[in-house]
């Protein structure tokens, strides 16, 4: 079994957890070529795949160009996951953090907290704070039924 955790932002990452325990992290692609390329390489070879999403919106201080370039990779990870029949969940930047709480309400410190939790969690994984929550997002994932 294969989980997928995504964080859809352009500052975001994916991570692959393999058999509940080798987790492999990226940095989020810039490219759709890239974006399908790295959940192919990755998949390959397992029947089961499972994705949590992250289930993101803009907010009201976002700019327009920011919001829909957001918007439009939030877009192209659920038609990847689609044509690639990859079965997902979304689940809110709030009820994935719940799970990892108490955590610093400040972004920063936040980012920081959440990037020493998933470096504990999954040492082998690329833990920087590009992929961090993509790590956390799986692991999530993992608890799911």
């Amino acid at each position: 079994m294969v989980h997928i955790g995504i964080d859809p932002g352009k500052g975001g990452g994916i991570c692959f957890i393999k058999n509940k325990d080798i987790a492999v992290a990226y940095k989020c692609p810039e490219t759709i070529e890239q974006m399908t390329s790295i959940l192919k390489k990755e998949i390959k070879g397992f029947r089961k795949k499972q994705a949590t999403i992250e289930n993101v919106h803009s907010m009201p201080r976002d700019g327009v160009v920011s919001a829909f370039s957001f918007g439009r990779n939030f877009g192209t990870w659920l038609g990847i996951l689609t044509a690639l029949n990859i079965d997902f969940n979304m689940v809110s930047p709030q009820k994935w953090m719940k799970t990892f709480h108490p955590l610093p309400k400040e972004k920063k410190s936040r980012k920081h907290k959440l990037k020493q939790i998933a470096f504990d969690l999954h040492p082998d994984a690329k833990n920087t704070l590009s992929t961090a929550d993509a790590v956390l997002i799986a692991h999530y994932g993992l608890t799911l039924k």
